[in-house]
């Protein structure tokens, strides 16, 4: 068996010539692409081959047939010269039907008929500060929420999310938590202080891409933003 050099992991499947391959996502965060989320191809990230889409092997196996279905209409369509804020909102249609005949709805649903945000809590990470930080269910915020959920979150960015929240995604590797942590903390610190979102984005990640490659700026970055346990760090 012939073996592959990171970040590809296996390959799990096959769409005419376009392989699937599942990739370390911590690898291509850290050394590729800080952006690169669940899933990808080529026109959205240069770093993956033209004929490849890359899912995140830490995302659920039952979430895969969803990302694959979406990343095919979003490959067609920025193959063919359409932008890529034009290509997800399509590929998005896609999925979220795909996501609605799997009833995820019943699993979250209030007396209301609306989904509840609580529904969606794993368990308490840790505070900082005002802030609780949860570990949420990826896949029912995606179906339910936000099909565009991915990693991370909290109350300034995301409607959704109950005032003073800030959201992790289970399908990161316990590795990842805290510079999602981090990020996600120092860019609702800059947006409170009046910074728009894709200030405050930018500046997290340079945060983020620093603190992967230097450990101890991670620790003391959360610590600035007043986590009161880094316990979760040591997972």
């Amino acid at each position: 068996m012939k073996t592959l050099n990171l970040p590809y992991l296996r390959l799990v499947g096959r769409r005419g010539r376009i392989k699937i391959y599942l990739v370390d996502g911590a690898y291509v965060r850290t050394n590729l692409d800080e952006e690169f989320t669940n899933f990808g191809q080529h026109y959205r990230f240069a770093c993956i081959l033209k004929n490849e889409f890359w899912i995140d092997h830490e995302s659920s196996p039952d979430e895969r047939r969803f990302f694959i279905d979406h990343l095919l209409v979003e490959w067609k369509l920025m193959k063919a010269g359409m932008s890529y804020d034009k290509a997800i909102d399509l590929a998005d249609i896609k999925e979220r039907s795909e996501r609605f005949r799997s009833r995820d709805l019943a699993k979250v649903e209030s007396k209301s008929g609306l989904p509840d945000p609580s529904k969606v809590h794993l368990k308490i990470l840790t505070h900082a500060g005002p802030f609780t930080v949860y570990l949420v269910d990826g896949r029912l915020v995606r179906s339910n929420f936000d099909i565009n959920f991915t990693e991370g979150g909290h109350d300034l960015v995301y409607t959704y999310v109950p005032e003073n929240e800030v959201w992790l995604d289970n399908d990161l590797s316990a590795s990842e938590l805290s510079f999602v942590l981090l990020h996600e903390l120092f860019e609702r610190s800059l947006m409170a202080k009046g910074l728009t979102y894709n200030q405050a984005h930018r500046h997290a990640s340079k945060l983020e891409w620093r603190s992967r490659h230097h450990s101890v700026l991670l620790i003391s970055s959360l610590k600035k933003l007043n986590c009161t346990s880094l316990d979760f760090v040591k997972s």
